[in-house]
């Protein structure tokens, strides 16, 4: 991504859309909370060119296997690559283009109602192919397995979590004046997820469908992924013929305000083609794809 001169009113992850239409720029001061503005989105996804991908990558049985999480993150990699309104964000009335491509996930070390939560923030490049997005998973991964790291936010919130509660509300509300302004220090919130361009939930790991899942009004994220439990789903064909396919649900849920229902259609397009044609993720993620 080329280095672009910073100037007043930018911010460290962000640059200021000064050239923006009128409604693009009173919208953050009529309906300022992101939380106020959600679009959400469900797509079920036929597994079927997937599955059949998986199958080829893991042929030479990989320590660390592909799986359709790595499919889906290099496609929405690609995707927001390609559809770079996806990495907007607005904050303190203004819209912003993000400096990076990060995404974020949240993962449990054990399947237990007792296991510990880590924060996984990962940094992704316009260079990126599916191998990339997989071996970039793998360290995070494994690092926080064996207890090598422990990210950043938890460690964090662990110490304010401590104090009592009129001081942490009085800590709260700077926090929330410095985000307003851009200026919260990054070593609060250099692995937040919640300032991360996709931040994404792996439900089908836990047995769960695809649920709406709400933005914060703390933070920058404006794209939150939910990816649902694996099922068997009827498809037709022209004749009424019907074929059971394994298959997941998605959502999507959205900042309306970073831009407009055909933006959003035609990146919804891109995204669900990459999963039919998972090869293509095979090329960096600047590469132009023909899918209409």
């Amino acid at each position: 991504m080329a280095e672009k001169k910073v100037r007043r009113g930018d911010r460290r992850d962000g640059v200021w859309l000064r050239d923006l239409d009128p409604l693009h720029v009173f919208t953050p001061y009529l309906m300022p909370n992101r939380a106020d503005n959600e679009a959400f989105i469900e797509e079920t996804i036929d597994l079927t060119a997937i599955n059949a991908y998986l199958e080829k990558k893991n042929l030479e049985d990989p320590e660390f296997k592909y799986t359709f999480f790595h499919i889906i993150l290099a496609a929405l990699v690609k995707t927001v690559t390609l559809r770079p309104r996806m990495n907007r964000f607005i904050s303190g009335n203004r819209m912003y283009q993000r400096n990076v491509l990060t995404g974020a996930f949240v993962m449990k070390k054990q399947f237990s109602d007792t296991a510990k939560e880590s924060l996984l923030f990962i940094r992704f490049d316009d260079t990126d192919t599916v191998d990339d997005v997989h071996n970039r998973i793998k360290k995070e991964v494994l690092a926080y397995r064996n207890e090598v790291a422990v990210d950043n936010s938890t460690a964090y919130m662990d110490i304010l979590g401590k104090l009592p509660r009129p001081i942490l509300r009085f800590v709260i509300r700077i926090l929330f004046w410095l985000d307003y302004h851009g200026r919260v220090p990054l070593f609060l919130v250099k692995d937040d997820p919640n300032y991360a361009s996709i931040f994404v939930s792996n439900l089908g790991s836990i047995k769960l469908n695809a649920a709406y899942h709400h933005l914060n009004n703390w933070g920058t994220n404006s794209f939150f992924v939910t990816i649902g439990e694996k099922h068997l789903h009827p498809y037709y064909d022209e004749e009424g013929n019907v074929e059971m396919r394994q298959a997941l649900n998605l959502g999507f849920t959205l900042d309306e305000r970073i831009a407009d229902g055909y933006y959003y259609s035609r990146t919804i397009r891109l995204f669900k083609y990459l999963l039919q044609h998972p090869q293509l993720l095979e090329t960096p993620a600047k590469e132009e794809v023909d899918y209409e």
